[in-house]
């Protein structure tokens, strides 16, 4: 199945790098390209992608906005932030619901594989954003106590597989981490985040650095 894909920044010369880049892969392709906030909400639900790759900066309707619209719409799209990184945008777009999270100056396959992984209903944070990222967030969200009590409503099963979902690992890779088969490491994920409450992947994260699972990188 080919993962349709929306593109959304201000800059031609960056769509047109992604658009190439992107057509070189045989199961993605652009069926779209945005240069405003406005017009990626517009085309998320028109087009119909199964992923938007959204710029942060862009005059008028910002990154984080179009995020906001494009969630709470009908669209069924999941969003990809690619931003040079900037604390309150990328917050924003956390709050606002984006799925993942990459830096401009990733390597090709990384944004590829960042697609597939996104399209697929996982949620990521880059490598390269995750020490800073989830460091200060935590900083700004509540004490790690109030996550620790949380914990006491999860299995010690649940509690290895949050562990591993914060230090990034898919479904298949924590899969093949605990020698279960994908199924099974889905339905763990599933159970934590109804137990802890979080809308996605991204907030397990959070939640497996701020309960101490996790220690922040250094």
């Amino acid at each position: 199945m080919t993962i349709r894909v929306l593109l959304v920044d201000d800059q031609p010369l960056i769509r047109t790098a992604l658009h190439m880049v992107i057509t070189d892969s045989p199961d993605i392709e652009v069926i779209a390209e945005a240069g405003t906030g406005t017009e990626a909400v517009e085309l998320a639900v028109d087009a119909g992608p199964d992923v938007v790759v959204m710029d942060l900066r862009m005059p008028g309707m910002d990154g984080v906005e179009a995020t906001r619209q494009i969630i709470a719409g009908p669209s069924t799209a999941h969003v990809l932030v690619l931003t040079t990184f900037d604390d309150e945008s990328v917050y924003g777009a956390l709050r606002a619901g984006a799925a993942g999270f990459l830096v401009k100056d990733l390597a090709v396959d990384d944004i590829l594989a960042a697609i597939r992984v996104v399209a697929a209903g996982d949620a990521l944070i880059a490598p390269s954003v995750t020490r800073r990222l989830i460091k200060d967030f935590s900083s700004r969200s509540a004490p790690a106590a109030r996550n620790r009590r949380t914990l006491a409503s999860i299995t010690d099963r649940e509690r290895e597989v949050l562990g591993l979902v914060g230090t990034g690992l898919s479904n298949s890779e924590i899969a093949a981490h605990l020698c279960i088969n994908v199924a099974t490491a889905k339905t763990y994920v599933t159970r934590l985040l109804s137990k802890l409450d979080a809308r996605d992947r991204v907030q397990l994260v959070i939640i497996a650095y701020e309960s101490g699972l996790v220690e922040v990188p250094q």
